[in-house]
């Protein structure tokens, strides 16, 4: 009767302090029961703690938790995208030195191709110099030896044609016949270059007599050549010979002198002149 009197006078402090010690000892009490089976069960084996060196995983799936958050993957991803670009860069850089020396390398090479181009025309054109340098050269050799063949016959000439002019005794008087045989001789001489005219006169008389009366005639025909016919007085060459005989060495007129006056006239012409 006083216990449930007691009772009934608890304050509500009293109750929920033994609430409370109810709530541990019903744990306490119940590991005390247990049988101590743990303490006879066999003790597993102790994982060896794991090296300091492993890699830690992270969440439940591994390295990389799918339910990651944006900023963690970006904090991840950050160092990667830097080498990348690095590498973008670095790749860049290479393509551009490897184009700049493509490019001085087809310059090079154009310029070698150019180079050789030029020098092949050089020597094209220095094979064409040659060439004709050879050929002047076989020309003018072929000129000096028509020059020294020329020279050679400079003094060298032959005779074309010859005229006997007869006069009456020995006055220097031209007859209608002698004037004739002189006009035909000019006539021929026309258009003619590098000739001579040897006119060789004969007279009667001894000695100097024979030989100014010879003058006298040759004189009087190289007067009218030069006069009516204008025959340089350079190409007229005249001797006086007097009463020396006309005939040829050896000849029986060689030994007999001169009786008739006469002068005899040679058209010479240079063999150069000629050619």
């Amino acid at each position: 009767m006083n216990s449930v009197f007691k009772t009934s006078f608890l304050i509500p402090g009293q109750i929920a302090l033994l609430l409370l010690a109810s709530s541990i000892a019903i744990p306490a009490l119940a590991q005390e029961t247990q049988p101590s089976a743990q303490q006879t069960a066999p003790t597993a084996a102790v994982p060896a703690p794991a090296s300091s060196t492993a890699p830690a995983r992270e969440g439940f799936w591994g390295r990389v938790n799918p339910f990651a958050r944006k900023k963690w993957v970006n904090d991840r991803t950050a160092p990667l995208k830097g080498q990348l670009d690095e590498l973008d860069e670095v790749n860049a850089k290479n393509a551009r030195d490897i184009k700049d020396v493509d490019g001085r390398a087809q310059a090079g090479i154009g310029k070698a191709q150019s180079a050789a181009d030029c020098a092949n025309q050089a020597a094209l054109a220095a094979g064409d110099q040659a060439q004709k340098a050879g050929t002047t050269a076989r020309d003018a050799a072929g000129r000096v030896d028509k020059l020294n063949a020329a020279i050679g016959g400079l003094d060298q000439y032959r005779q074309i044609s010859e005229v006997e002019v007869s006069f009456h005794g020995i006055q220097p008087i031209l007859s209608e016949d002698a004037r004739k045989q002189l006009d035909n001789l000019a006539t021929s001489l026309t258009g003619h270059q590098g000739y001579i005219l040897e006119v060789e006169a004969h007279a009667p008389g001894a000695g100097s007599i024979g030989i100014q009366n010879s003058e006298r005639l040759a004189e009087a025909v190289k007067r009218y050549l030069v006069s009516e016919h204008q025959i340089p007085v350079y190409r007229l060459h005249s001797v006086a010979l007097g009463n020396v005989p006309t005939g040829p060495a050896g000849s029986e007129a060689e030994a007999k002198p001169v009786k008739a006056s006469s002068v005899h006239i040679r058209l010479m012409e240079n063999t150069l002149a000629s050619r």
